[in-house]
């Protein structure tokens, strides 16, 4: 068994908790770079895929995972990500590096515009809330027509950066490597978020909105905020996902992919950036694994492959299901337990992960 001993307090907030643990990440971080050389087109594209759906994962990690505010919307930000990316591109000229983080900025002052009058809503009622700026989005898109082209949509031009070219066809490495460079930088970003005092107001928030205004957290301002953050990382991850699809509508970013990215890091695990890497590699991948084992099943059992309507939504919520009745903490806690029963062999406890009611008592009906 392995201890780490603490000697000051910047033990807590450094970026990797000892040699060890920087290592294994340094190494996986090498992998990722290589990863074009190991694989072929398609499978590259489906780690691209997986990287997008992480930075949106993120994103909607630092509401719902760290701020504890429930939101069934985000499909809209990033489908507004996606939208501006486009339109800042192709009528006004701008270049993709100036584009996307204009395109992120755009959604996160459309997040805190639609938090502020939320601020006071909880638990069901932010939800239902929030689910109703996602059905709003996807009409607008419509009602918009002379600038979103409606429902015929819009194409993603050529990612050009410096005379270089990144396409997820054309040149399928260099884009996995845009999208790893940025998924990248929103790892670093909301890990630093976590260390500073705004991070742990968001925890507070969390945990007990009475203890966080008594301790002088400003309740209405630091959720306001956090809707912004988590808006702009979900619009960066839009406008990734317009270019990954190449063309996109009304019907890119419906209501189906809100609900899909709030179950995707539940199940990863919420509260962590693990979580939403797990999650996004369920929902990425899942498609392309049910096709592989159909045909499997097909060609094992004669036949050709039957697709059968619902089959990946049915497998997705009985995955939820399944995680929920006995999983709680998601794919991460699941190895956080299995990693601590290896460390702390033979004086593991199965209740040491016991769940704590941590709201009061003036709370439990929010």
């Amino acid at each position: 068994m392995r201890m780490i001993f603490k000697t000051s307090y910047d033990a807590d907030i450094n970026l990797f908790r000892d040699r060890e643990q920087g290592f294994w990440y340094m190494t996986l971080l090498v992998l990722s770079l290589i990863l074009p050389f190991l694989l072929d087109t398609f499978w590259l594209g489906e780690i691209t895929n997986v990287l997008i759906w992480a930075i949106a994962g993120m994103g909607l990690m630092i509401l719902v995972g760290q701020t504890g505010q429930a939101s069934l919307g985000h499909a809209a930000f990033l489908a507004v990500g996606c939208y501006a990316n486009v339109l800042l591109q192709d009528p006004v000229g701008l270049p993709f590096i100036l584009s996307f983080p204009l395109a992120g900025l755009i959604a996160g002052l459309a997040g805190m515009l639609i938090a502020l009058p939320m601020t006071r809503l909880h638990g069901v009622y932010l939800a239902i809330g929030t689910l109703a700026i996602a059905i709003l989005t996807e009409d607008l898109i419509v009602i918009a027509e002379p600038l979103t082209s409606g429902v015929m949509g819009l194409v993603a031009p050529t990612i050009n950066i410096f005379g270089l070219e990144f396409d997820r066809y054309g040149t399928p490495g260099r884009f996995y490597w845009l999208v790893l460079a940025i998924a990248i930088l929103m790892v670093l970003a909301y890990r630093n978020i976590l260390r500073t005092p705004l991070g742990r107001s968001f925890a507070a928030i969390r945990d007990s909105e009475v203890s966080a205004r008594a301790m002088g957290v400003n309740v209405a301002w630091t959720k306001a905020i956090s809707f912004g953050i988590s808006s702009t990382i979900t619009g960066l991850a839009g406008a990734l996902m317009g270019h990954f699809a190449g063309i996109f509508n009304n019907e890119t970013f419906n209501i189906i992919i809100s609900i899909q990215l709030l179950l995707m890091i539940v199940i990863g695990g919420l509260g962590s950036i693990h979580g939403a890497f797990f999650g996004a590699i369920i929902v990425a991948l899942m498609p392309q694994t049910i096709a592989i084992l159909r045909d499997t099943a097909g060609s094992v059992f004669g036949g050709g492959s039957v697709a059968i309507p619902g089959l990946e939504s049915a497998i997705f919520g009985a995955i939820l299901i399944l995680f929920i009745l006995f999983e709680p903490m998601g794919i991460y806690g699941r190895w956080v337990k299995i990693r601590t029963y290896f460390q702390l062999f033979p004086f593991y406890r199965r209740d040491m992960f016991r769940r704590q009611k941590s709201y009061l008592k003036t709370e439990r009906m929010r």
